[in-house]
């Protein structure tokens, strides 16, 4: 199943990466070790991407929660340096106002920050879906957001500089903003999963956009399993000044090793005509053409075989429903287990680490044995997750001591398996010059 390549047309600026769209003549078991290290590296193409986008986003996670904790705390809130030392180390027994005190303000903090940054990329997301499936264009949508974090680094690295001259909101503001911008993880994973649809067969996306949404589960471990040890050795600089590095390199491989999808159709039959050269200004107004937004909600009402309309409606109403509880969850839950469990960095990056490492192999299982070998139907394996996130919730519920939080996420350990399900239900749902709508 190895990826091949054609020249490009004359004036594309570099080659197209023709889809993979016959199963390998040799069976797996029969071939060499050559053979599959050969099949395996030819379809590598956006995982190194996707592991050091992810990874340096969990790695400043706890620093930057720790950042806007202690700016609460000695800078809008003005407790002395005794107290906020005490509370960053945990200790603290006649503390517990003032650890609720600045709880709250951070908690109040993460209601708008949410709100910026999902709102602006949802906004984006319309223009910039309909413009991908238009042009075949996938990389800008994947280059973007790393664009978007590295400069929300910078910005983070500026507010530790800064400490007492910026409050907590700035660096809300400045740690959300950038990314907002560039589309964030939405633009991301749209770009991502529409590239692997363009460039694989029906029969295997769903292992491939599986392998992918494994790279993305394995990035979320190492980056948490490093964040808590590298807070406290290397501080809020060394933490933001690595997440910067392995952004570069990922935007790097990005532009260098990955080759845009073939072109639709009508992109083709447009690249025949003669070349018209628009200005900035045109550019930026077909970009942010309203027909773009129709565009994109008539793809979602579109009538089809095998009741599509309906099945797409029902799919983006589950997309809410999944994934609002689980942002959520992940705006709170350290703050949660800190006031709870009086959990420190290192302990809550090790739970978490734990509880990815679970739902890795939960979904390397699930993908590998329900999905490629029984064929079990998406929609099945997708009702298996959910299940096993709503019984994992009724655990930490109720969850009273630190090995029932460990135990809680081990009982969701296919949970992660409802993306995988949803994502190639979609790519099945509509063909490939509408995946990014």
């Amino acid at each position: 199943m190895a990826n091949t390549t054609t020249t490009a047309p004359a004036g594309s600026p570099e080659k197209k990466v023709e889809p993979v769209k016959a199963e390998e003549a040799i069976p797996w078991k029969s071939m060499s070790l050559r053979q599959k290290w050969t099949l395996l590296t030819s379809n590598i193409t956006v995982e190194p991407m996707i592991a050091c986008y992810v990874i340096p986003s969990m790695l400043a996670s706890l620093a930057t929660q720790n950042l806007n904790l202690e700016k609460a705390c000695r800078v809008n809130l003005a407790y002395s340096d005794e107290i906020c030392t005490n509370l960053a180390a945990r200790n603290t027994t006649g503390l517990e106002a003032e650890e609720t005190a600045v709880q709250q303000l951070v908690a109040g903090m993460q209601t708008w920050k949410t709100a910026l940054q999902s709102g602006l990329p949802i906004l984006l997301i319309l223009f910039m879906g309909a413009w991908s499936d238009k042009t075949g264009y996938r990389k800008p949508c994947m280059l973007l957001p790393i664009v978007g974090e590295f400069l929300s680094s910078v910005s983070l690295i500026a507010c530790t500089y800064w400490f007492y001259e910026l409050p907590m909101e700035a660096t809300g503001v400045l740690e959300a903003l950038w990314p907002s911008l560039a589309g964030g993880w939405f633009t991301m994973f749209m770009g991502v999963f529409s590239y692997i649809a363009d460039i694989t067969s029906v029969e295997s996306r769903t292992l491939r956009i599986g392998a992918a949404n494994v790279f993305f589960s394995l990035g979320v471990p190492i980056g948490m399993a490093l964040s808590g040890v590298l807070y406290m050795k290397l501080g809020f600089y060394g933490v933001f000044s690595i997440s910067m590095m392995c952004y570069v390199m990922s935007f790097v491989y990005g532009l260098v090793v990955i080759k845009e999808p073939p072109r639709p159709p009508l992109a083709r039959e447009k690249e025949k005509l003669p070349e018209k050269k628009m200005s900035f200004l045109a550019s930026a107004k077909d970009f942010f053409s309203l027909k773009h937004i129709e565009e994109t909600f008539s793809v979602a009402f579109k009538k089809g075989s095998n009741n599509r309309q309906k099945r797409v409606i029902m799919l983006m109403i589950i997309v809410m429903v999944v994934i609002g509880p689980l942002y959520g969850e992940m705006a709170v839950l350290y703050l949660y287990m800190r006031y709870r469990y009086n959990w420190n960095e290192v302990t809550f990056s090790m739970w978490s680490t734990y509880g990815m490492v679970t739902n890795l192999i939960g979904t390397a299982l699930s993908v590998g044995v329900f999905s490629h070998i029984l064929k079990v139907d998406d929609a099945i394996v997708g009702i298996m997750s959910c299940m096993s996130k709503i019984l994992a919730s009724f655990v930490y519920a109720f969850a009273t001591t630190d090995w029932m939080i460990y135990l809680g996420a081990l009982v969701e350990i296919v949970n992660g398996t409802s993306f995988i399900a949803m994502r190639s239900i979609a790519s099945k749902l509509v063909p490939s010059d509408e995946l990014g709508k």
